[in-house]
């Protein structure tokens, strides 16, 4: 029972691995814009009390390895990350806003499978070996 989380009534461990990209899947997640897409991700997690245990931002999309608490369902949590990143994002990189100026930065809808059928270790393993097609800032959402 060490990994467990406690809320009042509950003890749980729910782990979703998900991915989303990019619109269009342009390549805008490098440098500045990925660095800065990996802090609002983690600040977006903390503030629903969501548990980041791996990630990787590629060029064009995002893997994470999530906690995410019985109250909150993956839809709204996956809706939590993306709506911030994209709206932060959009109104503190101009070179987003010309190239996304219907004011979506993120494709819809994402990919996500429980871990239950997979061990944690295979996914975190998965996350870590994303490499991009050419060599990135080499940074990792831990």
């Amino acid at each position: 029972m060490e990994g467990y989380k406690r809320g009042s009534h509950t003890v749980w461990d729910c782990k979703y691995h998900v991915v989303w990209v990019t619109k269009y899947r342009y390549e805008v997640l490098g440098g500045d814009v990925g660095q800065r897409c990996r802090e609002l991700v983690r600040e977006t997690a903390r503030a629903h009390e969501i548990g980041i245990h791996a990630g990787a931002i590629n060029r064009d999309h995002v893997h994470l390895l999530l906690s995410i608490p019985p109250s909150l369902s993956v839809s709204r949590a996956v809706q939590y990350l993306k709506g911030r990143s994209s709206h932060k994002l959009l109104s503190e990189f101009g070179i987003l806003r010309k190239r996304y100026w219907g004011q979506h930065i993120w494709a819809r809808g994402y990919w996500v499978a429980s871990s239950g059928n997979v061990t944690d270790e295979v996914w975190i393993e998965y996350i870590k070996n994303q490499v991009p097609p050419e060599p990135d800032d080499n940074f990792k959402v831990t």
